[in-house]
């Protein structure tokens, strides 16, 4: 991509740079994350073409990743009037997606609502290029996120040509598992699996990470490298070429941690790889494709009663589907004053994604702190719009804006040391904290939650259940309300539940050795059904 960028800068003066050269730098310039020439580039072949839609959008993808959500959203939005074809119900998801990034709650609510109109109209058995994310976070119906699911995985598979189906058979051998993702460097998912990676049994299982991102050079790259038996860099080649490469490498269960979120994978699973293919971690619901046999979840996330939510089988962990990591650092002690917070004060945590914070949402907090009048809201400044929306957002709550708190994004240790300094995390629907909840609980902050009918709205009660505090997940958005005055308000509870928490970072939950002998002795009944010459069928938590 660098090359091609040079190759197109390198025109000599007097070549012709017209439209189409001007949308080429741009594209070059935008896949080597040049997004600063790239805008310029794009702004240049505007010039000179204004009705492009298609560059519009890329416009608009440029900003996004400059984190300048509210300018990609505009330029979203007007590639969509011009017309992008059949590839508008995606981009209608990514401005959706946007507008809640930039919390812009007006816009993004009548974006949703197109949205889910467009879907609604689309007949059940349809394929289509959407977004399932944005379904999967925003929409708490879960007939509706299985529709959109199946929707784009139809739409991925019939641009594949799978290969010849493998029949999983016994071969007295290491049972081969893959892990494939493009987030196998300084990311979420790897800070969660890295343990568990460790730790599994290389007598009985074989373990490849294939990889499809970019090395970053970190600590966590380089531990990854070292926790796997093999390490495949797939990166740069064709979704086709990865199966071929999982295909001959003989691979018995690939297990997608990535699933359809940036950089999606699921090209790779629609070419049906290996006989057994999980769906694991990287998505928080259902992938709605055919070719995915298994849905790892547990009791909580995926409770057997909502098997009609997935397309797959679920298999349930006996405690969490989330792994974490007890080598992870403990939370290095410090004061409110290092990051700028006041003492003396409830300090409520909400460290969420901006796009989690919808207006339902913020305005719950905004009475919990009008109920808790010396109390802090500590927000994350995640891009160039959230801090000046939240505090116009909280004066017309009636909420002084100086009570919100924002601060940056953090290394991993600097942000634990960060979160223990609060008193209370508030979590957020119909989306909750997912990584964050479980790294409030090592900090030993407790988490508020309630439990919705949806995957995503019910990962930290299920994290919440594996430390003994049912008590914290409530029924509904008002009980969730009133739970957090009431905790707000009263500091020996607070200090009993953050005493429990640091008593918890030994149990189960953080057990990444645990977690290994759980999950292979999944893998093994996936395995012995599928031998047996048995199709997929719901594996219930082994107590």
């Amino acid at each position: 991509h660098e090359a091609a960028a040079a190759c197109l800068l390198a025109l000599p003066d007097g070549a012709v740079r017209d439209q189409p050269w001007w949308v080429s730098l741009g594209a070059a310039l935008q896949r080597c994350a040049r997004h600063d020439d790239a805008i310029g580039a794009y702004m240049q072949a505007l010039a000179l073409k204004m009705d492009d839609a298609t560059v519009h959008f890329r416009l608009g993808m440029s900003f996004k990743d400059r984190g300048m959500k509210a300018e990609a959203a505009e330029c979203v939005r007007t590639a969509l009037l011009l017309g992008l074809g059949t590839s508008a119900l995606a981009a209608r998801a990514q401005l959706v997606f946007l507008e809640r990034e930039a919390c812009r709650w007006t816009q993004a609510a009548q974006e949703l609502a197109t949205l889910r109109r467009d879907v609604a109209a689309l007949p059940d058995d349809r394929a289509a290029e959407t977004m399932p994310f944005p379904h999967a976070v925003f929409v708490d119906d879960p007939a509706e996120q299985l529709k959109v699911a199946r929707l784009y995985a139809r739409h991925v598979a019939r641009q594949v040509q799978p290969l010849p189906r493998r029949a999983p058979k016994a071969h007295g051998a290491r049972l081969r598992i893959g892990y494939l993702s493009a987030d196998f460097h300084q990311h979420a998912t790897a800070q969660l699996m890295v343990q568990m990676l460790e730790s599994h049994d290389r007598t009985r299982f074989e373990v490849t990470l294939l990889s499809a991102g970019p090395d970053d050079g970190s600590a966590m790259r380089a531990r990854l490298r070292a926790a796997a038996e093999r390490f495949e860099d797939l990166r740069g080649l064709t979704h086709a070429a990865m199966a071929q490469r999982i295909r001959a490498l003989g691979i018995d269960i690939l297990v997608d941690a990535k699933g359809a979120t940036h950089g999606t994978l699921m090209p790779v699973t629609a070419h049906r790889a290996a006989p057994l293919q999980v769906s694991w971690l990287g998505f928080p619901g259902t992938s709605g494709a055919d070719e995915v046999d298994y849905f790892i979840g547990d009791p909580v996330t995926t409770p057997l009663a909502h098997a009609s939510h997935f397309s797959e089988k679920l298999a349930q962990m006996p405690l969490c589907y989330q792994p974490n990591d007890t080598k992870r650092a403990l939370p290095a002690p410090s004061r409110r004053a290092d990051w700028g917070a006041p003492e003396g004060v409830p300090l409520l945590a909400a460290f969420h994604q901006s796009y989690k914070i919808s207006a339902e949402v913020f305005d719950r907090w905004c009475r919990i702190l009008q109920a808790v009048p010396d109390a802090r809201l500590w927000l994350l400044r995640w891009n160039t719009n959230v801090q000046g929306v939240l505090e116009a957002a909280a004066r017309a709550r009636g909420i002084d804006p100086a009570r919100l708190l924002f601060v940056p994004m953090l290394p991993l240790e600097q942000h634990l040391s960060r979160l223990a300094c609060a008193d209370l995390y508030l979590d957020a629907w119909p989306c909750n904290a997912h990584t964050t909840a479980g790294e409030a609980l090592w900090a030993g902050v407790p988490v508020v939650t309630w439990m919705g009918a949806t995957f995503a709205q019910r990962v930290a009660p299920s994290l919440l259940k594996a430390v003994g505090l049912d008590e914290l997940v409530r029924a509904d958005a008002a009980d969730y309300e009133a739970t957090a005055i009431a905790l707000a308000r009263d500091g020996a509870r607070r200090a009993a539940l953050r005493s429990h928490l640091i008593a918890q970072r030994g149990s189960p939950l953080f057990d990444g050795e645990r977690f290994a002998r759980d999950l292979e002795a999944l893998y093994e009944r996936m395995w012995a059904r599928a031998v047996a010459g048995l199709p997929p069928e719901h594996l219930p938590a082994a107590r």
